[in-house]
């Protein structure tokens, strides 16, 4: 019974998309070939098309071209190949931004995180009112393998899933697909990917907050619907080990656990950056008891400090760069890994520089 809002005609050959119909704004992301990663010029059209609709819109759909990735991520290798600290700061600020906004926008705002959605695209949905998975959405944050941090606000949504879920899946990188997605809390519904665009086309006719939420509702699945979550029957393990205060501990407490689990869970740590291990569960710790903005200030250190001297460098090297998969850590054990280095990640940066929000208090700091 709908009938299609007319479209005004878009420049196609940018990097992001937007469109208004109405009172409501779509932001599609357009870099396929490169399953939609975020470079800094895209996060800048994302935040100018966001604040310019921030007082205009009552609803804001995020979503991307292709059926690959809805976004795989930040293009760390820009910063790591080309930029170091300089070209570090000006994207984690832009993108940090757009996390922050995301958080706390008017309008309502609805993700359709249809596809591969890792790192930087975790950003662009987790902090929004909806998120919609699909069949072929990919949910990780992988970031401990390539000596970076779960970073985008990672410190405040992954310890606020149920129990120790987001420690774990911060620190092993493990990968939710599908009704997983939902089921993990990560999205707030499901919908099979070839109704997202009748879901798209009535949000779009829809004319209050209560409309939006009830289109949703209608095309969503239930949470329980037919087959457990992958990770049922692991939840108690995960608590209990992912539990241990540091994570010496949980690999401690994983090998005496002993089981199959536990032992592929083992054999996926050691091959991530010690280093990295250890700021993940010290950011995730803090992240708890933060509010989205203190936690973005957090991270926005921890990102600089590790562009400037870190394993970052070295795994987007090895994981993304040569694919030898053969990252040389350093250090390569948890033994080594120095609690005052650690430290320092969390510190304030070499030139005094924090993250700044538009609307900060200029007293506003750690």
């Amino acid at each position: 019974k709908f009938t299609r809002v007319p479209r005004p005609f878009v420049d196609s050959s940018s990097l992001v998309l937007t469109e208004e119909v109405g009172s409501k704004g779509v932001i599609t992301l357009n870099r396929p070939k490169a399953l939609n990663a975020i470079n800094l010029e895209m996060v800048q059209l994302i935040y100018d098309a966001m604040k310019r609709w921030e007082s205009s819109k009552h609803l804001v759909i995020i979503k991307s071209v292709g059926e690959k990735a809805f976004c795989a991520g930040g293009d760390v290798r820009a910063i790591t190949e080309t930029g170091g600290a300089e070209l570090a700061k000006k994207f984690f600020t832009s993108e940090y931004r757009v996390n922050a906004l995301i958080g706390s926008y008017r309008p309502t705002y609805v993700a359709f995180i249809d596809g591969i959605t890792m790192g930087g695209g975790v950003g662009l949905s987790v902090h929004g009112k909806h998120r919609i998975a699909t069949e072929r959405t990919m949910f990780a944050m992988p970031e401990t393998a390539i000596g970076l941090f779960p970073d985008v606000g990672g410190g405040f949504f992954l310890p606020r899933l149920e129990g120790k879920l987001g420690l774990y899946l911060g620190l092993t990188g493990f990968r939710l697909k599908g009704r997983d997605v939902h089921k993990a809390g990560v999205a707030t519904h499901y919908v099979e990917s070839k109704n997202l665009p009748a879901l798209e086309q009535q949000l779009l006719a829809s004319t209050s907050n209560d409309e939006v939420e009830s289109v949703l509702e209608r095309f969503s699945e239930k949470k329980d619907a037919g087959v457990e979550f992958v990770l049922q029957k692991h939840l108690k393990q995960i608590n209990e080990c992912f539990s241990a205060p540091t994570v010496e501990g949980i690999l401690k407490k994983l090998e005496q656990d002993g089981s199959e689990w536990a032992n592929q869970t083992l054999k996926v740590l050691h091959k991530m950056s010690p280093t990295s291990m250890v700021v993940t569960q010290k950011q995730l710790e803090l992240g708890a008891k933060m509010d989205l903005k203190t936690c973005l200030r957090m991270e926005y250190r921890l990102a600089v400090h590790h562009a400037i001297d870190s394993d970052f460098k070295e795994g987007v090297r090895a994981m993304l760069v040569d694919r030898d998969q053969n990252p040389r850590w350093n250090p390569t054990t948890l033994a080594e890994v120095d609690p005052a280095r650690v430290e320092k990640f969390f510190g304030p940066l070499p030139d005094g520089d924090e993250l700044k929000f538009e609307d900060d208090d200029p007293k506003a700091s750690l």
